[in-house]
């Protein structure tokens, strides 16, 4: 579909967080947007007060009249997340309708501007976020679509327009490319950052295998020209004709970027960065010493490394207005968010949901709280991630001084005959007094009677529903 003759567009799965991006992206330039979701929420009571209409009825009936009446002019967006037998999307298809993927219209959107992609299996969002970030902060005009809310920025969706141009000729666009059913396919970037590739998605993909080689598609995706910032630790075969640079934090590695842990100073994690700068077809040492990355944890220096490498030595930003940005920076919403932050207590949330991502949070938390009991709350997230990486998860979860699991969320799968918790439960190497299978009343009765000093929620279900409430309890007096 031609972009420019877009005038209404409407989302099936408005609600989540990459549709929700792109429907503010089109009602920013003046497009009548609407969409279906399942079930209200923060994000789309925020689209309904931002002027967009959002129903929660899969009937026919509630489709809006610009559907049918400028059926030419109208852009149907479904996310896969959609069920094959949702009753609009039956309807539109039996009308011949012309439906497009949430991935589809970002490589439309994306297509003609200088793209920067983000690819992996963790550090993606909190990666692409922490570049739209220095971006910003180096007042730099440019578009972003994020797979996560920026806390500095309260949203999604960023759209710079009131500052310098890299270039006359295109606009500068940021994204988060999501390997799910093979979605960043679709994208042609300029630059692209993988951060990891840890196996997932097995149910997409049915072997680790055909995982990793989605990988190296994506990278051969990559614009004529263009460059792949690669993490270090990957041991992928990548394109011939693309210029392949690598980052980490390990400097014994010899990347092309790497960053060097300094020290733990009042909670907040120092580094010194050292890359090569690109100017006028020439290659120079850059560096910048102590520097102070706004986000914690180990991994966070990692996926600073890699928005460093991008800004600073191939974009050409200014250093020290990097430096200050850096230092800003926010996060994500569940991405390492502090929700109580006292000398006595600490909760923090996060998405986490891979045994990897679970490593590197628990032990991040652990040198920065040493002297802290670790406790944990976790939701598994699917029955099919569980089953396949239940020896991840098991080693993982026994890093917390005292666990609590949750019921798995099944999200779009049906059960799996053996694969539950209480399964789960049983292989990790934690005393029996140590963990535990909770449902969410009996987790708050536990956190209103102990009061756990240092206490970690994770998961990428429902979990997120809890922090509130968890938060109250820890104001009460």
């Amino acid at each position: 579909m031609n972009p420019a003759e877009i005038k209404y567009a409407y989302f099936l799965g408005i609600g989540g967080i990459g549709m929700s991006a792109i429907a503010r992206y089109f009602h920013a330039r003046g497009i009548s947007v609407a969409g279906y979701d399942k079930t209200p929420s923060d994000l789309t009571r925020e689209l309904e007060a931002e002027g967009m209409m959002v129903t929660y009825e899969d009937s026919p009936a509630t489709l809006p009249g610009f559907v049918l009446a400028h059926a030419e002019n109208t852009l149907l967006v479904y996310t896969p997340a959609i069920p094959a037998d949702h009753k609009q999307l039956l309807t539109l298809r039996a009308m011949g309708k012309t439906l497009y993927k949430r991935s589809e219209v970002l490589g439309m959107i994306s297509r003609d501007a200088y793209c920067i992609a983000v690819a992996g299996t963790h550090g993606k969002t909190t990666t692409s976020t922490l570049i739209a970030h220095l971006l910003y902060a180096c007042n730099i005009n440019f578009t972003a679509f994020l797979g996560g809310i920026s806390a500095n920025y309260n949203t999604n969706y960023i759209h710079k327009t009131d500052g310098n141009n890299l270039f006359q000729d295109k606009p500068v666009v940021v994204l988060e490319a999501d390997e799910f059913d093979r979605s960043f396919h679709r994208l042609s970037p300029d630059i692209a950052v993988i951060t990891a590739i840890d196996p997932d998605h097995l149910d997409i993909y049915g072997t680790p295998e055909a995982f990793f080689e989605a990988f190296e598609i994506f990278a051969s995706k990559i614009k004529p020209g263009g460059t792949l910032i690669a993490n270090a630790h990957l041991e992928q075969h990548w394109p011939e004709n693309t210029e392949v640079l690598e980052y980490c934090m390990d400097s014994g590695m010899a990347p092309d970027f790497h960053s060097m842990f300094a020290q733990i100073s009042q909670g907040n994690f120092l580094f010194d960065y050292i890359g090569i700068r690109k100017k006028n077809g020439e290659i120079h040492a850059s560096d910048l010493q102590q520097l102070y990355c706004g986000l914690p944890g180990f991994h966070n220096i990692e996926n600073a490394t890699a928005a460093l490498a991008v800004c600073m030595d191939m974009l050409n930003l200014d250093p020290e207005q990097i430096r200050n940005g850096l230092a800003q920076f926010r996060g994500v919403k569940r991405r390492f968010e502090f929700i109580v932050k006292t000398e006595k207590y600490v909760v923090i949330d996060d998405y986490a949901h891979h045994p990897e991502e679970l490593n590197a949070i628990l032990t991040s938390v652990k040198e920065l709280y040493p002297d802290k009991k670790l406790t944990a709350i976790f939701q598994p997230h699917l029955f099919t991630r569980t089953r396949d990486f239940a020896e991840g998860f098991a080693h993982s979860l026994s890093i917390p001084d005292e666990l609590i699991l949750m019921e798995i969320y099944p999200a779009r799968e049906l059960p799996i005959e053996g694969i539950h918790s209480a399964w789960l439960l049983q292989q990790i190497q934690l005393p029996e007094k140590q963990k535990s299978l909770l449902n969410t009343e009996n987790i708050l009765q536990k956190i209103r009677s102990e009061k756990p000093e240092l206490l970690l929620i994770l998961g990428a279900g429902d979990i997120d529903r809890i922090v509130p409430l968890v938060k109250e309890l820890y104001n009460e007096n």
